[in-house]
């Protein structure tokens, strides 16, 4: 009998990735339906006890065959797979063993956005891919039940929410409700598919349309009374997520998770300290060229208050952001090698919701290709004010957040985990946002001291949530003391600055990945200047970070360094 030669590391590497996006396809259906991946039913969400019970224990299995593999033979590409399933698979059970299934995100991006998310992303291109799309509709229900069962079975655990995260969670459900059914998000895939027309088509619009009014609407009023129930019922004054069981295991965790890093956050809250000083020697720099030399707060008031910087009206801040971001598009080339098939376009963020909302964010293209990304601009445009215009358009659009994931769905020789996950790596994905924000200056989008100014603003911003975070988190903040921090290092109208600290009340430690991966890449970009010197190339580095894809910083860090030792290495020519 001829004996089996026992596959190679990359072999047991390979067929490790595909079991690790089997697993990730059928416990996250939404990410795998948001990647085009075919599923064997129309289940969207797994949330109930016994899914996350099982996704803890099969991902304990996946995890023992990992740390099987040795590392020592494989590529530098190969490596970064084998870290980065190890991580995942390490980063999911020690989220389950601080019971994160039982005390989810409610705001800003709860169960109910996160369902319109998907709603928004979809495209019904045949009768098929209608029905498909209204059964999964049909799951939503069920889906906002299984989570409050969580939260439920949290709450007897002794596991509460601060108030006002309950508060501003319901009112974004309400502001969902507040739309008409017919122009909900709901009911979009059909508004802009070609194939609308169709009689099949329009009988699964129809159908929508009943399931929205008879289920999900009072699903949706459902789950806004609980959210409200739990206020009186014992809602924490404290925004720290360690005033609870197990809360500063919680914290490390998401620490560890959101920066991809090992710092504790003790070394957050100093590094922020350090970034807020560093950054307001460069603004009064430009405050002095603005003309307020010595008068920070005196600009920093004209800049809050002065109604040149504000659109009048949602439709003309949505038409200004157009037009910068062709300007923007047009020097593309000059930077960037590798560009994107697909493309993007500006919408305004719904007035229901854009005051708990950011004053900007991404909606990336599906993988399929079958739509375009989305640039979405706040619906009041007091909230992105116009100095901030060419900072959120190279942070969000291009070169920033659309044009990087939409080439991450362009690597097919990533495995799919890697092509389709960049939402696990906060560092990386806004490291490189925040990275364009800086390369603004030679990309020339920054004409104003003002727009230089917005430009460190948005550093800034990124700098304080560093101090903020980990102060309310870790060092038992107020509210009032963290938006009193921000105010005075920020021009930013307080009702943004207020919904900022919700945000990070919510979202325990999901703020610190942005200044923590913008200064790794900044590293990268000094550190492949200084070898190369002279054969620097901004394609080429650009060229080299985007393909690493969505990975950890040491990852990053791992990809970079082998690239830049190839870079040096001489090429030996080869005999005639």
């Amino acid at each position: 009998m001829t004996e089996q030669t026992p596959p190679t590391a990359a072999q047991a590497l390979a067929a490790l990735a595909e079991q690790y996006w089997a697993f990730e396809c059928h416990a996250l259906p939404l990410a795998a339906v948001l990647a085009g991946q075919p599923l064997a039913d129309a289940v969207l969400f797994r949330e109930s006890a016994a899914d996350h019970q099982r996704r803890d224990h099969d991902a304990a299995q996946l995890l023992r065959q990992a740390e099987q593999i040795d590392a020592g033979p494989l590529g530098a590409q190969e490596r970064a797979t084998l870290a980065l399933i190890r991580r995942e698979l390490a980063g999911l059970r020690a989220q389950h063993a601080v019971d994160s299934w039982q005390r989810p995100w409610l705001f800003p991006a709860g169960p109910d956005f996160t369902a319109m998310f998907w709603a928004n992303s979809s495209s019904v291109g045949d009768a098929a891919a209608a029905a498909l799309y209204v059964d999964r509709l049909a799951g939503l229900p069920g889906y906002l039940r299984d989570v409050q069962a969580n939260i439920e079975a949290g709450h007897a655990r002794g596991y509460r929410y601060p108030r006002v995260v309950l508060q501003s969670a319901a009112g974004n459900t309400r502001g969902i409700l507040g739309a008409v059914p017919e122009t909900s998000a709901w009911l979009s895939p059909f508004k802009r598919s070609p194939a609308a027309a169709q009689p099949a088509v329009q009988a699964q619009a129809e159908r929508a349309l009943g399931l929205v009014r008879k289920t999900l609407l009072p699903a949706l009023q459902a789950w806004a009374g609980f959210l409200e129930s739990l206020v009186g019922r014992g809602a924490r004054e404290s925004l720290s997520c360690v005033d609870g069981p197990a809360g500063a295991a919680y914290y490390r965790a998401w620490v560890r998770h959101f920066t991809s890093t090992t710092d504790d956050p003790e070394a957050v809250h100093a590094l922020g300290l350090a970034e807020v000083a560093r950054l307001e020697r460069e603004i009064e720099s430009v405050a002095r060229d603005a003309g307020y030399g010595g008068n920070l707060p005196g600009y920093r008031a004209f800049l809050a208050s002065d109604a040149q910087f504000v659109a009048p009206s949602r439709d003309a801040l949505r038409e200004s952001i157009e037009a910068l971001c062709k300007r923007v598009d047009r020097r593309i080339p000059e930077f960037f090698g590798l560009i994107p098939r697909i493309t993007y376009g500006v919408q305004s963020i719904p007035d229901a919701v854009s005051a708990r909302m950011p004053p900007a964010y991404a909606q990336p293209s599906p993988a399929d290709g079958s739509a375009a990304g989305i640039f979405w601009i706040s619906g009041l445009p007091s909230k992105a004010p116009s100095y901030l215009h060419p900072a959120l358009v190279v942070h969000e659009a291009w070169p920033g957040h659309l044009m990087h994931l939409a080439l991450l769905n362009e690597q097919s020789e990533l495995p799919a985990f890697r092509r389709y996950g960049a939402v696990k790596y906060t560092a990386c994905v806004e490291g490189w946002a925040l990275y364009c924000e800086v390369l603004g200056v030679e990309l020339g989008v920054y004409t104003t001291p003002h727009e230089h100014y917005g430009r460190l603003e948005m550093q800034m911003w990124r700098a304080v949530r560093l101090v903020v975070d980990t102060g309310m988190h870790w060092h038992g903040w107020s509210r009032e003391q963290a938006v009193a921090y921000m105010a005075e290092r920020l021009s930013l109208s307080r009702e943004t600055i207020e919904g900022e600290v919700d945000r990070y009340a919510a979202l325990p430690a999901q703020a610190l990945g942005y200044q923590i991966g913008g200064l790794k890449f900044g590293e990268l970009r000094q550190r492949a200047e200084a070898q190369l010197g002279a054969r620097f190339k901004h394609r080429d580095f650009h060229a080299a970070v985007m393909s690493a894809g969505a990975v950890t910083l040491p990852v990053l860090d791992d990809l970079v360094s082998d690239w830049l030792q190839r870079q040096q290495t001489p090429t030996v020519p080869h005999a005639a």
